[in-house]
């Protein structure tokens, strides 16, 4: 079921993460195209051509929901995202680099064609989570960005992430994704315990929201507050990465593409190693 009536700003950002998204999957059909060996280890236990696979199941998935049809089956945490795309990829015998990405092209254009037509102000994605179209699309963006990433660290290939990409991704579906699911959903609970910590995140090039991690539960205030544990100015990409999990906080803190201060800024490593993104 969706609900009509497209408010003005998810328009908007629902045309962006769609240039965005034209923008990048001609890159990313080159990358997956360009595999030379589809058997070889990428991220975790998954092989290159797993996670090309993974990515057309992504693109399959988001366009379904973007047209109010069934999504896979899932509980959007770490350990049930895992166990979906496990079974997906169980059912899936498809390897083969070449028809990977042309299976990931035609979907692609589905998925645009269906998404410039969209007036759902919500659609139902993964556990009948209402999300706006825009969202959506910020989905399949941050799918193409991390999981380009993963294929060019593994095949040796560059994958420069843009800032404005994600930006997008973070902006139009992370923040979105974390307020409207519930709190533990994102949050390893055994390391957590009764850890609190208030972080304001200001994102280059974009906004600013203050994150709170209570017991075990992360929800997010709008805008910049006062009484803040430390402060967190992030480059967007650096930041993406961080959080997925494809690389640790020293690097890009030497680098300086993220800075922390405050009068407890050692809550924001805390605060980062109990957030469990899937």
């Amino acid at each position: 079921m969706t609900e009509t009536s497209t408010s003005g700003q998810d328009a908007d950002s629902l045309l962006r993460a769609r240039a965005a998204l034209r923008e990048l999957v001609p890159d990313l059909l080159t990358l997956v195209r360009g595999i030379p060996d589809a058997s070889s280890a990428s991220v975790g236990t998954w092989t290159v051509s797993d996670v090309a696979a993974h990515l057309s199941h992504s693109f399959r998935a988001d366009t379904d929901a973007i047209a109010g049809r069934t999504v896979p089956q899932a509980i959007v945490t770490k350990k049930g995202i895992a166990e979906a795309t496990a079974k997906l990829l169980a059912e899936d015998g498809e390897r083969d680099p070449a028809a990977l990405a042309d299976r990931i092209d035609t979907l692609s254009g589905e998925f645009d064609r269906i998404a410039l037509h969209s007036q759902a102000a919500t659609v139902n994605w993964l556990q009948g989570t209402p999300l706006p179209p825009s969202a959506v699309a910020g989905h399949l963006l941050t799918e193409c960005l991390i999981h380009g990433h993963d294929i060019a660290t593994a095949t040796g290939h560059p994958w420069p992430i843009r800032r404005h990409q994600a930006l997008l991704a973070i902006e139009v579906f992370l923040l979105p994704l974390i307020a409207v699911l519930p709190p533990t959903a994102f949050v390893n609970q055994e390391k957590a315990g009764s850890f609190r910590a208030r972080v304001e995140l200001r994102l280059r090039g974009g906004g600013r929201t203050t994150m709170v991690l209570d017991h075990g539960s992360l929800t997010l205030e709008p805008g910049c507050t006062r009484d803040v544990d430390a402060h967190i100015s992030a480059d967007p990409p650096a930041l993406m990465l961080t959080l997925i999990g494809r690389q640790g906080i020293g690097k890009p803190l030497l680098e300086g593409k993220l800075a922390a201060w405050g009068i407890r800024p050692w809550k924001l490593t805390r605060m980062l190693s109990v957030m469990s993104f899937p």
